[in-house]
């Protein structure tokens, strides 16, 4: 017998955009397809965009406040910009200062550059250029120092940190001006232009709770399944390290014997995966509401606001944007870095439950503030980096073999390799660059997926 909840018919998606929403903005697919073979599809059409679950849409509609018509639109319009956003950084190198998305609909995307001569290439793109002082590289580089500074000083009082590209500025958050000023001080990036944005908020782990299917850890404590994936034909799933350190044993949503935490990190990082019994089926499946399902089809990372929506047993299915990537957030039991801050609430019960972007898995529910009555800020472990640490692949609906030969070598393309934005990779003797970072499933090889790669 399978043990796991019985699983609902899905219903078929509401809506199917055959054409790019995002006004005046070319097909993304066309550069890499041969004329024999037709069109590539688009970005939309890769990453599952098109084709959305009723329940993500219902939910976004709630929670953005938007119409079925705007929340399909933003969906599309989210997933073209991301290939978009990929290709100006990879043109604009070192002078590239981030991208984000703005409007009901996602409808604006803004790129970044250190460099005004840039602004024409940007707009022949279809985005909105904006001309600053820091690189990402340097915004990064100033983080880092804060990441350093956190080791050797206390951040009670300063609990999270964080890179914010739409402000160009790293940003600390503090309780008061004096602890943010002495962090920044110790941190060495007084004259970086640091902003201290000041909140009695204070993150904790969100830990007593389960958020997609329930699971207990040593039969006491109780967290979420985030996403189902494998290492060779072992099955199990990805969560949050605070729930349990390797060797802990965990317990089903049924009480019934189900796996054995194999590796877990916290602080530092907030990430484990779990192996589970032979009994137990790892699916593409994230709950949604009324006992639904939306499936994901794969890890390509969204942008700056862009909608995200997560899954909690306390508080069910809610959805809101990405404010930040590449945060670090103090809580009372240690820092953890390279969190993503966001806008959608949660509460205990909710950790390690999973976080999905139109039908991309994004991460796994680490900690925030407030609640799901007045608002709240929560930040997830995204998965790309579980996956990698680990060595697992992530279980898609679209998991299937790539036609061609299989290349070896250090730069060949490889289904299940985890590859940053700007990464390059060789294919049937071909060198494409990176677009978006994203764990490389099986049907996304680099000549037919233009919304990921493209050809250098």
């Amino acid at each position: 017998m399978v043990l796991r909840h019985a699983r609902t018919a899905r219903r078929s998606a509401l809506v199917a955009l055959g054409a790019l929403v995002l006004a005046g903005l070319p097909y993304a697919a066309a550069a890499d397809a041969s004329p024999a073979e037709g069109p590539a599809p688009g970005a939309a059409q890769t990453l599952g965009a098109d084709r959305p679950s009723p329940h993500l849409l219902s939910a976004l509609q709630r929670d953005l406040k938007l119409n079925e018509e705007q929340a399909s639109e933003r969906l599309v319009n989210e997933a073209e910009a991301g290939t978009r956003a990929g290709r100006l950084r990879n043109s604009l190198g070192e002078r590239y200062a981030g991208a984000w998305l703005r409007g009901t609909t996602a409808e604006d995307l803004t790129v970044a550059t250190t460099d005004a001569q840039d602004v024409a290439a940007i707009e022949a793109e279809g985005a909105t250029a904006q001309v600053v002082e820091r690189s990402l590289t340097a915004l990064r580089a100033a983080k880092e120092k804060l990441d350093a500074a956190a080791g050797r000083v206390s951040t009670a009082d300063t609990p999270v940190w964080y890179v914010d590209v739409v402000k160009n500025q790293v940003v600390v958050q503090a309780v008061d001006q004096a602890a943010g000023a002495a962090f920044v001080e110790a941190a060495g990036v007084a004259g970086e232009d640091v902003g201290i944005r000041l909140t009695p908020e204070r993150p904790r782990l969100l830990q007593d709770i389960t958020g997609g299917d329930a699971y207990y850890i040593n039969d006491s404590a109780r967290c979420s399944v985030g996403f189902s994936v494998a290492q060779g034909s072992q099955g199990g799933f990805v969560t949050a390290g605070h729930c349990g350190r390797a060797g802990a044993t965990t317990t089903g949503y049924d009480r019934t014997a189900q796996g054995t935490f194999q590796a877990s990190e916290f602080p530092g990082r907030d990430m484990a995966w779990v192996a589970t019994r032979s009994q137990w089926t790892p699916t593409p499946d994230v709950k949604a509401a009324d006992g639904q399902e939306v499936q994901v089809s794969g890890s390509a990372q969204a942008l700056v606001g862009a909608s995200v929506c997560r899954s909690g047993s306390t508080t069910g299915w809610h959805c809101g944007v990405i404010e930040q990537h590449d945060a670090s957030v103090r809580y009372p039991e240690g820092t953890v870095n390279g969190l993503t801050r966001t806008t959608v609430c949660a509460e205990p019960g909710d950790s390690g439950g999973p976080y999905v972007a139109g039908a991309q898995a994004q991460g796994v529910t680490s900690g925030g503030s407030g609640n799901c009555t007045s608002g709240g800020t929560t930040f997830f472990q995204p998965v790309n980096p579980i996956l990698s640490q680990y060595g697992l692949t992530l279980v898609t609906a679209s998991a299937q073999a790539a036609p061609g030969e299989q290349e070896t070598g250090a730069q060949a393309w490889t289904a299940g390799r985890v590859y940053e934005a700007g990464a390059t990779v060789t294919r049937d003797g071909v060198t494409y660059q990176c677009l978006q970072a994203h764990q490389a499933q099986g049907a996304w090889a680099p000549a037919g997926t233009p919304a990921l790669w493209q050809r250098v």
